[in-house]
């Protein structure tokens, strides 16, 4: 019996397990599913979001409207692009190897410093939330020289990239030393400067970023978010239950959020959220879509603050607040994330007519309904029944 041959040597399975090179992956690529590690990220990254929405919701009940929505506006900048960023190259590079892995490792880690920072942040003091800021963005700029060292065609990108993330962080360090009357106007400066990066960086060759992929991110963290605001007003109506005499008007609170929660969730999904991208693959969509959704996972965030001030409020818990002031923190956020999804998931050009009028004239009667002398609960209960009669009216069409 002749011995038979051994068969040919295979590299390391080991080594490439724990190093792979990091190359841009197949746009095309069939099946392309959000990873554990990206819905891990998420979960870490929501934290901050609860904390952002719960300094928001303090603010606002303490009458301090103005401080608490330019706080919120500045915090929920940080959480955002830290996730936007790491998001985009994930769809792109994502090796999941163990470099990759301990490097969003570090990013979770300025993600949960940026959470512990958001309640000084409330208070003028940034130092920490820029800390975990630059961390999880330094860890970025690892990132993508990684990916400039391994793959060719995208190393012009990708050193854009590691330049421009670099110099920001220069500047977001030097923001602390400002004057805090010059912090302000010099915030929006940086974060403009931050958006500028990946319109420079993709201006010549873009990286291979997947739409179905970049949807469903988007999608989950819409999700996260919603699930967010579900929890808020679940814990304050839990705590408005304990004061007797009050019991018609959060059953009224809860049921009027449960009913906009699950109707903005319809609103959002039934667009399939690829669908703009795919049509259109180019620079200016991808960044208005990815960039518009700011809007989209801020005012959803803010919803739950708001139902948080309407259970204060019709509990008695606030003095500082008339009715209006108390309702508008509720049904001024709905209506930004109606007008948002209307003109990032569908577009004001629809030719479907009921899909063209139905999300913004929905978004005027929502906000109309805070300044009715009913009270807050009833309120809360007519914009509910709005954004209900909406879905009504476009899921026809939206599934056209």
């Amino acid at each position: 019996m002749t011995e038979q041959p051994s068969p040919p040597s295979r590299p390391d399975s080991r080594i490439r397990m724990w190093h792979r090179p990091m190359r841009s992956r197949d746009r095309s690529e069939h099946h392309r599913v959000a990873t554990p590690l990206e819905l891990l990220f998420d979960l870490c990254f929501v934290v901050a979001v609860g904390q952002a929405a719960a300094q928001l919701h303090h603010a606002l009940a303490e009458g301090h409207v103005g401080h608490g929505v330019f706080s919120f506006v500045l915090v929920f900048f940080g959480i955002w692009w830290g996730w936007l960023n790491f998001s985009w190259f994930a769809s792109a590079f994502d090796t999941d190897d163990v470099p990759y892995r301990l490097a969003t490792l570090v990013q979770i880690a300025g993600g949960l410093t940026v959470a512990a920072g958001v309640e000084r942040a409330f208070d003028g003091d940034f130092r920490v939330m820029v800390a975990g800021y630059v961390l999880m963005r330094l860890a970025m700029v690892v990132q993508w020289l990684r990916a400039a060292r391994s793959d060719r065609g995208c190393r012009p990108a990708a050193l854009r990239y590691a330049a421009g993330i670099a110099g920001c962080q220069v500047l977001w360090v030097g923001y602390l030393w400002l004057p805090h009357g010059l912090q302000p106007y010099a915030f929006f400066v940086f974060a403009i400067l931050e958006m500028a990066v990946p319109v420079w960086a993709e201006s010549r060759q873009g990286t291979t970023w997947h739409p179905h992929h970049i949807a469903e991110r988007y999608g989950l963290f819409t999700l996260i978010v919603l699930g967010e605001v579900i929890l808020s007003a679940t814990n304050a109506i839990k705590e408005g239950a304990a004061e007797p005499g009050h019991l018609g008007a959060l059953v009224s609170l809860a049921a009027a959020g449960l009913v906009l929660v699950f109707s903005m969730w319809w609103l959002y999904f039934d667009r399939p959220g690829h669908a703009r991208l795919v049509r259109r693959p180019t620079m200016f969509t991808s960044m208005s879509w990815g960039y518009g959704h700011y809007f989209i996972f801020a005012s959803a965030s803010a919803v739950g603050a708001g139902l948080e001030v309407a259970v204060a409020y019709d509990t008695g818990a606030l003095h500082d607040l008339g009715g209006v002031a108390a309702a508008l923190p509720t049904t001024l956020p709905v209506a930004i994330f109606l007008l948002s999804v209307w003109l990032l998931h569908i577009g004001p050009t629809n030719e479907c007519r009921p899909i063209a009028i139905g999300f913004p004239v929905t978004a005027v009667l929502v906000v109309a309904a805070s300044f009715t002398p009913a009270p807050i609960h009833v309120a809360a209960v007519l914009s509910a029944a709005l954004v209900a009669l909406t879905v009504v009216a476009t899921h026809g069409e939206l599934q056209a």
